[in-house]
């Protein structure tokens, strides 16, 4: 064994590199916790993952990190979003400023968050694979090898596992991961094509036959395929051929695909541990909950696990917080891990409907969503993350809990540019004090007699309406956040 135990009370262990991981280690690093990211391979950026589309709600939290127009330069908006047969929703009338998804690859976002990272000091371990963890009153020591085969011991106040499906963080505190198989022997691809597609993103399914098209942006096209009579094993061997048999199938051409740099199969689970906390080990992305690729929902739901989870966890080690409030982050990511299971489950099924029953289900449901403003808009808000919200304590204001939009403040500003800073943000109406200078404090740039209390992820941690004259005392807040808003 290389190395010994190394005890740090003040540390956090991230583990796995990928979208999810990225922004949580660098919320954490930027708020001056010492973390670790544990990435078992090599130092690079994947061209091989499968999202691509940023959504409205995940934009506004990258924005409320100053990275959204970086990533915004780097994709292609795209205003409708095609759900299963003739039902597209329609994205310019969102009430945010990201009125569109942005078709990105996935490496893409890594790039610009792992800068962010690294800017933010962030110690990154590759090559370097998790082979056991036991946990303490006092920390969580990880068991580790090296890319040379010695092992070491890490040890930190918390590790969170945010390494994928097969998370070997989720394996060692024994959690299960219940659910099934969706779909087998779906087919990748990354190709050329001689006929650029009408659409930034083409997505059709007829009979048996699934196909997706979206573009790299450097000549190349990711295919994503499925074929439901034939269900092979991943391992079988691919060829285009069959790729362009599928595409023929779904959409009627295969765009003349050729010159595959990439090639291979896989299957889509839906999947959720029943808990995201152990302890002092939690999970977040793939490692927690994994989701068909229908909505394009499995990375947004990663990345807004770690925006809520990144200001508790930082909140709690440096002091500022209780152990408790890490519980919120199982209450509150958990609800929403499943209803993204339920939508995203929902949308494919839909969308490769085959008897005549299922057939004449999708064409009511579509025809409804269609003439149902308030049934469309939940189906909207579910796919963009823009209509979720957390669960408020009996009696408290009905904002508790909600997404406040990117507004303007009286001093010219955007919240989310407010946000930047990791804090809460106290809004009040104009012309009101408040006693202690330990909290933000901004105000409506309207006459607008609400005062809101927004946590650092854009969301009401308490509202009150405010009466002329009268002002507000810390002692209004909820006490799980009262320590932290007023370090």
């Amino acid at each position: 064994m290389n190395g010994t135990a190394h005890d740090s009370s003040r540390s956090v262990i991230v583990v796995g590199s990928g979208p999810t991981g990225l922004l949580l280690a660098g919320d954490l690093a930027a708020a001056g916790v010492p973390v670790t990211l544990v990435e078992k391979r090599p130092h690079k950026i994947s061209n091989l993952s499968r999202a691509f589309v940023v959504h409205a709600r995940t934009l506004e939290q990258l924005d409320a990190r100053g990275v959204a127009d970086d990533i915004e330069a780097k994709g292609r908006p795209l205003d409708r979003l095609r759900l299963f047969g003739n039902l597209s929703i329609e994205l310019t009338g969102l009430p945010t400023r990201f009125d569109h998804l942005l078709v990105i690859p996935q490496y893409e976002v890594e790039q610009v968050l792992e800068r962010r990272a690294v800017d933010a000091g962030v110690t990154f371990s590759h090559e370097t694979e998790v082979t056991g963890l036991t946990q303490d009153a006092d920390g969580v020591t990880l068991r580790v090898r090296r890319a040379d085969g010695s092992t070491d011991l890490l040890r930190a106040a918390y590790v969170v596992g945010t390494d994928g499906m097969r998370s070997s963080v989720r394996e060692a505190v024994g959690l299960p991961f219940p659910g099934k198989s969706v779909i087998r022997s779906v087919v990748l691809a990354d190709v050329r094509l001689a006929e650029e597609p009408e659409n930034l993103l083409t997505v059709s399914a007829v009979g048996d036959a699934f196909a997706f098209i979206a573009p790299f942006g450097d000549g190349y096209y990711r295919v994503i395929g499925w074929n439901r009579s034939r269900d092979v094993a991943d391992s079988e061997p691919l060829d285009l051929d069959e790729i362009k048999e599928i595409a023929r199938l779904a959409l009627g051409r295969d765009y003349g695909m050729h010159d595959a740099r990439w090639m291979s199969r896989f299957h889509s689970d839906e999947r959720q541990a029943p808990a995201y906390r152990v302890g002092r080990v939690l999970l977040a992305g793939d490692a927690a909950h994994v989701h068909t690729p229908a909505g394009g929902q499995g990375m947004n739901t990663g990345l807004q696990d770690a925006a809520n989870l990144g200001w508790k966890l930082a909140a709690v080690v440096t002091g500022r917080a209780g152990d408790a409030l890490l519980d919120t982050y199982q209450t509150e990511r958990h609800a929403v891990g499943k209803a993204v299971l339920r939508s995203s489950g929902g949308i494919v099924r839909l969308a490769m409907a085959k008897y005549p029953w299922t057939l004449a289900a999708r064409a009511a449901l579509t025809g409804f969503l269609g003439r149902v403003r308030p049934a469309r808009n939940k189906v909207i808000g579910n796919v963009t993350g823009l209509g979720f919200r957390y669960a408020a304590p009996k009696g408290a204001h009905r904002l508790t809990g909600t997404r406040v939009p990117d507004v303007l403040l009286g001093d010219g500003v955007r919240l989310y540019e407010a946000l930047r800073a990791g804090e809460f943000v106290l809004i009040l109406p104009r012309g009101t004090a408040y006693e202690d200078a330990r909290v933000k404090v901004a105000h409506w740039a309207s006459e607008r007699r609400t005062a809101l209390l927004v946590r650092p992820d854009g969301y009401v941690a308490w509202a009150g309406e405010l009466a002329e004259n009268r002002g507000v005392n810390s002692t209004d807040f909820p006490a799980e956040f009262a320590t932290y808003s007023l370090r």
